[in-house]
């Protein structure tokens, strides 16, 4: 099967610095000119794009490297990137790029397509001399290049195809970097995008100058700082002294008290393609009866975590698909919150008494999960009240999501944003059996053989009306296996600035530059 990912790649395919280096949150204001000082919520993981599983690090890397195809800004739209153009065969199996010429790496050296070969090889062959990820690229069949050609070969049709080449796992690294740095090329990026990789101070900053040879046409900005603030309290301070340009993850409680305390920012909202949910390890313990998982299920509250947590910032969530994307399945009902159906459940699953268990939660503040402490603490109380007694568990952010791969919790609080506005990088990600094996992107380790062909087969049909067909089919049964209890789809608000011009929401979550400006005061 073919899951894509911003971790995965299956194709069937300092001088300025030093200028800045006394800077500290608590002694100067953004005022550098030029440059955007970005507020996040925690650091990067990784800076290869063949690594990458985290929002944070696909921020940066989106606007390091580029793909051969990108989205449209504001929508998930193809449109050309490195490759200026494409033609794909009648029968929907071999796919020509032709690549833009005269586009050089951050270090000089030619893009091309042995680069294009290169990026993607490092991820499929193990016998590459920088390989990355042993994947199933079960559609890839070929590859076949000249200078600025690349053609690839598909087994059989996939229609998330060009989608998929447009996310972040896709983009084009500079080879002659990749062997330089080894396994640190990682935190020394190389690529083809609008800025330029020039430094990191690991749970501090990332430092990113303006590339004025990018193909795209040079940024507005001569600078971004990536700079982390993990505990979302801080950030909103740093943000009312004026010491950062934009705030990403803000709570719904802080941006009313930004629009209060600064009514000079701007603040844009939109709906997230995103998911929230608690991952039952079906694998383990009680979570292998779905009797139990669908009692917990009818045990939340999720009304009142979406009025107390996200501060009506969001829905309630049925399925692990968001209303908004094409093949969701609203005839879908809900369970229902019931406590005293839920403890029946249990009594008739074996637990009268209930029982005791895990919850892992994540320790910052994610798009689709604002305070995931507060959701979970929620969540412990829902739970005890049906006789499930939780202790709450939380690692820093990288370890947790290592944990939660490996399958170490029992249950864990996750959440995704869509990569490229197709189904399939939604259920065949986070459900399919295919993705249950260590390190899974399906946390839940849930592996329903009839929901997983359904997945693979809808991956192989082109006409959007019958994958649609099949996604409902596949949500009605992942429903009542019930191995989630999808709780939100959360709205995203950004702060900013009100000199920060030029900057979209993306609907995968992304944070690019190259069109940002910083106007004067």
């Amino acid at each position: 099967m073919v899951v894509t990912t911003r971790k995965h790649l299956l194709i069937g395919v300092t001088a300025f610095f030093a200028g800045l280096a006394t800077f500290h949150p608590c002694l100067a204001k953004a005022d550098s000119k030029g440059v955007l000082i970005y507020g996040r919520g925690g650091d990067s993981v990784s800076l290869d794009p063949a690594k990458e599983t985290d929002g944070e690090s696909l921020n940066v890397c989106d606007n390091v490297f580029d793909t051969l195809v990108q989205f449209k800004d504001g929508t998930t739209e193809i449109e050309p990137g490195l490759a200026q153009r494409w033609e794909v065969s009648p029968d929907g199996l071999r796919y020509t790029f032709f690549l833009r010429p005269n586009v050089k790496f951050h270090d000089g050296t030619p893009v091309n397509a042995d680069a294009v070969v290169f990026s993607f090889l490092r991820q499929h062959d193990p016998k590459h001399e920088a390989f990355k990820y042993a994947q199933a690229w079960a559609y890839w069949q070929d590859m076949g290049m000249d200078k600025l050609t690349v053609r690839i070969t598909l087994k059989s049709p996939s229609a998330p195809f060009l989608a998929n080449l447009a996310m972040s796992f896709a983009s084009v690294v500079s080879p002659t970097a990749v062997r330089k740095f080894k396994e640190e090329f990682a935190r020394n990026p190389v690529g083809t995008g609008p800025f330029k990789f020039v430094s990191w101070t690991k749970s501090e900053k990332i430092v990113l100058d303006a590339n004025k040879e990018f193909w795209g046409g040079a940024p507005k900005l001569a600078r971004v700082i990536f700079r982390a603030y993990p505990d979302a309290s801080t950030r909103l301070n740093a943000f009312l002294a004026k010491e950062i340009h934009m705030m990403n993850l803000p709570t719904p409680e802080q941006v009313a008290t930004i629009k209060q305390k600064r009514p000079d920012a701007k603040v844009i909202e939109e709906p997230a393609m995103n998911v929230a949910y608690l991952a039952f390890n079906t694998g383990k313990g009680p979570f292998a009866n779905p009797k139990v998982r669908r009692a917990l299920n009818m045990a939340v509250n999720k009304d009142a975590i979406i009025k107390g947590v996200y501060a009506g910032m969001g829905i309630p969530a049925v399925n692990p698909l968001p209303p908004s994307l094409w093949g969701y399945n609203s005839s879908i009902t809900a369970y229902q919150y019931n406590q005293a159906k839920a403890r029946q459940l249990l009594a008739e699953a074996g637990f009268p008494n209930g029982f005791e268990s895990e919850l892992y939660y994540p320790p910052v503040s994610r798009p689709y999960m604002p305070d995931a402490k507060r959701v979970a603490e929620a969540i412990q109380a829902d739970f005890k009240a049906v006789g499930v007694k939780v202790q709450l568990t939380t690692h820093e952010w990288a370890v947790y999501l290592d944990k939660t791969k490996k399958g170490e919790h029992p249950m864990a609080l996750m959440g995704w944003t869509g990569d490229n506005g197709d189904p399939d990088n939604f259920l065949s990600v986070l459900l399919s059996g295919d993705n249950a094996k260590a390190p899974a992107s399906n946390i839940a380790f849930y592996d329903n053989t009839k929901v997983t062909q359904i997945l693979r087969d809808a991956q192989r049909v082109t006409l959007q009306k019958k994958r649609a067909e099949m996604y409902k089919q596949a949500q009605q049964l992942i429903h009542q296996d019930a191995p989630w209890i999808p709780l939100a789809h959360s709205r995203v608000a950004m702060p900013m600035d009100p000199r920060v011009s030029g900057f979209i929401l993306q609907p995968n979550g992304s944070r690019r530059f190259s069109k940002v400006s910083l106007n004067s005061k």
